[in-house]
């Protein structure tokens, strides 16, 4: 409890503080299930709060929302509150907020894809060192030509821009297989699947509504709904990583200050670590490092501190150690590690110490006002002075429903990412295409066309050429035709006349021989004209005929 501007948060043979101005050094918070690790968070998050610090805390269980309701005074806690001395002990709730990655238990937590970065979405997709890489590339591109990546449609579809382009990106970025572009869209649809799809959006969450203080001046205590969160660890330490370092980006540098600006508690902090890459282990190092200068504390919550990697522990000053259990091996090693951190008590043997602590108990060490670790000390941590347990339903709804903050998150919205960008793209370069194909089968016809009517006038012209040949032929052979039969004519005429005279001649011959008469030369060549004429009339008498009615020579 908040108490001479010091959290007091447990007591030996004297009370045990934790200094403000030492409170952004960062801590932990370990001890095996069922020891008391949730009381002392809930302690030492309304001390903070009263002391006008926001604090951000996970609740698994679902027992954290009861710091927005008074607690309620039984046998058992009247006489803890007894056995610390303390006098007028208050009841009280605690200016809370719900907020929850589902929207279900509390308002909407949402970021865009482009602020998770690539790095813990392959983290939290599950990709190798070379797809995490190809998705590096993915948004390089998407940065280098002003795409918005807003939720996980865009994340699609410009994966699938560059899959589909990706020899013209290769030459330029590096190589992007198709292969590597099929594995994070299949992870991408398992974790859309999962229902990991409402986690990214807009409106994205404003770290600065987690930094308030309430019109008294406490600071708000935001809870995170986690209780189906956890169900997905991977989710779950991927947004604690994430925001972690956000603060570490957004918030300025502000050295030591006379309290934190905020404070977090990372619960079962053990999934921060669980198969993270060496190079995130690394990022969270150097964020827990340097986020102290702009007054952020982090608080680490575990069942043994050898579920934290050295180089973070080490950053790790205000130490609260509930008891351990030990009954292997690993364990035992683990309990004489965590003994060895504390500075020695001459008092107790602190490795013992860990395996005796009953529940409410722990070994407890802060920073001093110099910034020295205290010699440790076997404590009790004090009560909570809000409800221990779930809060009602009802009080939940009243502090989420209608709120400024329901009214900013509630809703989603969709503005022009890359997704619709894309898709317009595509639209258009489709419409565009299927154009100059419309374009080029009319081109193609309109050449068939020409080519049929060419091919037809051509044979049109060949037939009538060959008609008229045929024709000119025909008459040709008419007129030869009617030569030779004028010919014959004329011949069948001299051929009359002829004989006409021959025979004439010849009865003069006969005549003068027997003393006959004897025809004249010119009867002669008047009968021969005369029989000549007569042949040339018949047939021309005949032609007529045939003509006349239609009758072809036989």
């Amino acid at each position: 409890m908040f108490t001479d501007n010091k959290i007091w948060m447990a007591q030996s043979d004297k009370n045990l503080y934790l200094l403000p101005k030492m409170a952004n050094r960062h801590g932990i918070i370990a001890g095996a299930t069922g020891t008391g690790k949730t009381v002392t968070m809930k302690v030492m998050a309304e001390s903070f709060s009263d002391l006008g610090v926001p604090v951000f805390l996970c609740d698994i269980k679902g027992d954290l929302s009861g710091m927005c309701m008074p607690g309620v005074l039984s046998d058992n806690l009247s006489e803890r509150i007894k056995g610390f001395g303390i006098e007028n002990f208050a009841f009280k709730s605690y200016p809370t907020r719900f907020w929850d990655i589902f929207g279900e238990q509390g308002h909407p937590v949402r970021v865009t894809v482009s602020e998770m970065g690539p790095t813990l979405l392959g983290r939290l997709f599950g990709l190798t060192e070379i797809q995490t890489g190809v998705l590096n590339i993915v948004f390089r591109v998407a940065d280098d030509n002003g795409l918005l990546l807003l939720d996980l449609k865009d994340l699609r579809a410009m994966l699938q821009y560059v899959g589909d382009n990706r020899a013209e990106f290769t030459t330029e970025y590096g190589n992007v297989s198709a292969a590597s572009i099929g594995a994070i869209q299949r992870a991408l649809l398992a974790f859309e699947d999962e229902g990991g799809d409402q986690f990214f959006g807009e409106p994205g969450l404003d770290i600065n509504d987690w930094m308030r203080t309430d019109a008294s001046g406490r600071g708000y205590i935001n809870i995170l709904t986690s209780k189906r969160l956890i169900a997905s660890p991977l989710v779950y330490s991927t947004f604690l990583l994430w925001m972690m370092t956000e603060l570490y980006e957004q918030l300025p540098e502000v050295g030591d200050p006379d309290k934190p600006r905020m404070i977090f508690f990372f619960d079962e902090a053990h999934l921060l670590f669980n198969d993270a890459p060496k190079a995130l282990v690394q990022k969270i190092v150097q964020v827990v490092k340097l986020i102290r200068s702009k007054g952020v504390g982090i608080y680490f919550i575990s069942q043994s501190p050898s579920d934290i990697p050295n180089d973070v522990l080490a950053q790790l000053s205000n130490r609260v150690q509930h008891a351990l259990r030990a009954y292997t091996p690993a364990e035992q090693k683990a309990v004489r590690a965590a003994a060895k951190a504390f500075r020695v008590n001459d008092k107790f043997n602190t490795e013992t110490a860990l395996s005796e602590l009953a529940v409410g108990e722990a070994l407890v060490s802060f920073l001093d006002e110099e910034g020295i670790p205290t010699i440790v000390e076997r404590a009790r941590i004090l009560p909570p002075q809000s409800l221990m347990g779930e809060a009602t339903q009802s009080a939940i709804d009243a502090l989420i429903n209608g709120t400024e903050l329901d009214q900013k998150y509630r809703e989603s919205y969709d503005r022009e990412s890359a997704y619709e960008i894309i898709t317009k793209a595509t639209a258009e370069l489709e419409a565009m295409r299927e154009k100059e194909a419309e374009e080029e089968a009319a081109r193609k016809a309109a050449e068939k066309e020409a080519a049929a009517a060419e091919k037809a006038a051509a044979k049109e012209k060949a037939a009538a050429e060959k008609a008229a040949a045929k024709e000119a032929a025909a008459a040709a052979k008419a007129a030869q035709k009617e030569a030779d039969k004028k010919k014959k004519v004329a011949q069948q005429a001299i051929s009359n006349a002829a004989s006409s005279v021959v025979s004439s001649v010849s009865t003069n011959i006969v005549n003068a021989a027997t003393g006959g008469k004897t025809t004249s030369a010119g009867t002669i060549a008047k009968r021969a004209a005369r029989n000549a004429l007569s042949s040339v009339m018949r047939s021309g008498s005949s032609a007529i005929i045939r003509g006349l009615f239609g009758i072809k020579k036989g």
